[in-house]
């Protein structure tokens, strides 16, 4: 069992930049593959970014690629990403969310993630 808890979340102005932090329970965080997904009101929840159990390889939705980085602190079972030049597209709530991997490759189907947390508002003013 993995319990995840987002933080970081506020009001930013367009342009500005936001870390997320999502903290881990248990012992076996460097087990997990990682990742951040997002929800507008009155859109689907979507794909943001993923990293891999070991931190090796990462991958980013189109929409954020070249401005959002993520990465992870194994021992101290911590998820980042970090959000650059935002857009008032970006307002959404965020989540992170965990499945258990032990390759290199990861998931960007919300289904294949086991554990999410609660969730950070993200507010970009234009």
């Amino acid at each position: 069992q993995v319990q995840l808890v987002e933080s970081g979340g506020g009001l930013v102005q367009a342009g500005g930049s936001l870390r997320l932090s999502c903290a881990a329970s248990g012992r076996t965080f460097s087990s997990y593959a990682m990742g951040w997904f997002r929800q507008a009101p009155g859109k689907e929840r979507e794909f943001v970014a993923a990293i891999s159990s070991s931190g090796s390889s990462t991958h980013y939705a189109d929409s954020v690629k070249g401005r959002f980085t993520i990465s992870r602190d194994n021992a101290k079972n911590t998820v980042y990403i970090h959000m650059n030049s935002l857009k008032p597209d970006d307002t959404a709530v965020y989540y992170c969310a965990a499945y258990l991997s032990g390759t290199r490759f990861v998931k960007a189907d919300a289904g294949t993630y086991d554990y999410w947390g609660q969730g950070t508002q993200v507010t970009v003013s234009s």
